[in-house]
C-alpha cells in the first residue's frame, strides 16, 4: 500500500508548498495555507473518463509547422448579438470558456437561457448547486421550450463523463466548477487541487472533442474568481458577469479571449422572465428631463467597438465638516483628483474647499478618457448653479496643461450623438484633422483651451 502524500495549497493564488507556513510565498496572504491530500493516478485511470482519447497512449512526435493541415470548424452561432459580439462572433467548437460573477448577478440565468434557445444543437447542463426541479422552475419562468436540453445534477466528473457519452452532447454548460470533484483528487470539493483538476479534465474533453464547454465560475469577496490563478490561464475565454443589484443592468465583458477582442462589452436588462438583451443603451443611459438641471452633461463614449452616449451627473458643495470630500461613482477617483487639480491650477476655479461628488447614471463603470471634458463642464455647472442646454453633450480628453486632447474614433462618437438627436458636440480641435465635417448634421465645436468651452457654454 503506497504511502498518502499530502501537500498544502494557497486558498487564495494556487501556490504549492511542502509544509505550512503563515504567509504565503507567492501572493503574502496570511492563514491561507491548506492540507491537500495529493493521489497519483494510474495511467489507465483517465483513459475511461470519456471515449475518443484511447490514442493517448501513443505519445505525440513534433511536426513541422508547414505539414500541420488546418481544419476549418465554423463558430457555433448563438441566439442574440450580446453574447455572440464579446464572444468575438460565435462559440468556437473546442473552446472552454469561464463564466464568473457575483451572487445573484444572472449567470445560471444566461447560462440557461443560452442552452434553451440554441434548438439545433443538443445541450447537457450540468448542475451541481441546484435540483432538477428548481431549473425547471427557471426555465418556465424565462418562457423558451427545446427538445434538445439535457440537465444532470451531478457533482463527480466520471458520472459527468459517463453520460456525456451516452448523450454525445454537442455543448456542455457546468454551473458551477466550484461544485465539482473528481475522485482522483482526495479533497473537498471548491479546494485549490479540486478546482484545477476538474477544470484539466473538461479542458481534455473539449479539445479532444470539439465540444465547447461553458464552466460558471465563482468570484471572491475582492471581485476576482475563486480558485486558483492558473484556471484563468487554462481556458480559452473568461467572461466576467458585472451589475449593481440596484440596478436592473448587467455589463458582460471578456477580460480573455483568444479567438476574438477583449474590448466588447454587452448589456442586458434583468427581468421577471429572464435577461432581455439592450440593443440601444444610449437611450436607456440618457435620463429625458423637461428641464434642464446644473451639474448634468452627457458624453459620448466607447465600450469596445460600441458607441455610447452616458449622462454624467456631478455635485459641488461647500464642505460642512472641514475636510473636503472627493465621492466618485462609476469613475476613477484618481483621475477626478486629476481633473479638479487642473481646474485650480490652470483655470483659476477654487474647488480646494469644496465637497465634489461624481456619478455615472446607469450603474455603469466607464474608464474612457474621452468623458473628461463632459465630467469638468458638469462639475462647473454645479459649482456656478448654471444648467447647460440637453443637446448639447461632449467627447474630448482634458490634459495636465488644461488643453483639450483628441480621442479615438471620433466619427462613430459624432455619428451616435447625432441619431440619437443631440444639436451640438464638442470635441478636441486636433481631431479635425482628416474629419468631414460637412457630412453630419450636428454642429461640431472644436476647441483646444478649457477657457474656449468656458466661454461657450457660460458665456
Amino acid at each position: 500500500m503506497s504511502k498518502t502524500k499530502t501537500s498544502y495549497f494557497c486558498q487564495n493564488c494556487g501556490a504549492q508548498a511542502a509544509k505550512w507556513v503563515g504567509k504565503c510565498h507567492s501572493c503574502g496572504e496570511w492563514n491561507t495555507l491548506v492540507e491537500e491530500i495529493v493521489h497519483k493516478e494510474t495511467k489507465n485511470d483517465r483513459l475511461q473518463l470519456f471515449s475518443g482519447n484511447k490514442n493517448n497512449q501513443q505519445s505525440n512526435k513534433p511536426v513541422l509547422l508547414q505539414e500541420i493541415g488546418l481544419t476549418e470548424y465554423p463558430r457555433i452561432q448563438v441566439p442574440g448579438q450580446e453574447l455572440a459580439r464579446v464572444l468575438g462572433g460565435g462559440v468556437v467548437p473546442g473552446s472552454l470558456v469561464l463564466f464568473g460573477g457575483e451572487p445573484g448577478i444572472g449567470k445560471s440565468t444566461l447560462m440557461l437561457q443560452l442552452a434553451l434557445r440554441l434548438k439545433n444543437l443538443k445541450v447537457l447542463y450540468v448542475s451541481g448547486e441546484e435540483s432538477e426541479q428548481q431549473i425547471k422552475m427557471r426555465a418556465e419562468r424565462i418562457g423558451v421550450t427545446t427538445q434538445n436540453c439535457f440537465i444532470l445534477q451531478e457533482t463527480n466528473t466520471q458520472n459527468i463523463f459517463t453520460q456525456i457519452n451516452a448523450i454525445q452532447p454537442q455543448l456542455v454548460v457546468i454551473d458551477s466548477i466550484q461544485t465539482i470533484h473528481t475522485s482522483y483528487i482526495d479533497s473537498s470539493p471548491g479546494s485549490v487541487s479540486q478546482v484545477r483538476e476538474c477544470a484539466a479534465e473538461f479542458l481534455r474533453f473539449a479539445k479532444e472533442t470539439n465540444v465547447p464547454v461553458f464552466m460558471i465560475g465563482h468570484i471572491t469577496k475582492e471581485g476576482s474568481l475563486a480558485g486558483p490563478k492558473v484556471l484563468e490561464h487554462m481556458v480559452d475565454t473568461v467572461l466576467q458577469f458585472e451589475g449593481d443589484r440596484n440596478h436592473i443592468y448587467r455589463l458582460l465583458r471578456a477580460t480573455k479571449n483568444r479567438f476574438g477582442s477583449t474590448n466588447e462589452m454587452g448589456i442586458y436588462e434583468m427581468n421577471g422572465d429572464g435577461l432581455k438583451e439592450v440593443l440601444n443603451p444610449s437611450e436607456i443611459l440618457i435620463t429625458n428631463r423637461k428641464e434642464a438641471t446644473s451639474g448634468v452633461t452627457i458624453a459620448a463614449t466607447l465600450e469596445g467597438n460600441r458607441p455610447l452616449l452616458i449622462e454624467t451627473q456631478a455635485l459641488v458643495s461647500t464642505a460642512a465638516y472641514g475636510t473636503p470630500q472627493r465621492s466618485s461613482t462609476g469613475f476613477d477617483l484618481r483621475r477626478l483628483s486629476m481633473l479638479l487639480a487642473v481646474l485650480e491650477k490652470r483655470c483659476g476655479f477654487r474647488l480646494g474647499a469644496k465637497d465634489v461628488f461624481i456619478n455615472i447614471a446607469g450603474g455603469i463603470k466607464v474608464e474612457d478618457p474621452g468623458i473628461d471634458l463632459a465630467l469638468v463642464c458638469a462639475v462647473l455647472s454645479s459649482n456656478e448653479d448654471l444648467p447647460i442646454a440637453q443637446n448639447v453633450c461632449f467627447a474630448a480628453e482634458v490634459g495636465l496643461t488644461g488643453e483639450i486632447r483628441p480621442v479615438n474614433r471620433i466619427e462613430q462618437r459624432i455619428s451616435e450623438a447625432q441619431k440619437l438627436g443631440f444639436e451640438k458636440i464638442y470635441i478636441s480641435s486636433y481631431n479635425l484633422k482628416g474629419l468631414d465635417t460637412k457630412q453630419y448634421k450636428i454642429e461640431i465645436v472644436a476647441v483646444s483651451k478649457m477657457e474656449q468651452v468656458f466661454t461657450h457654454l457660460f458665456g
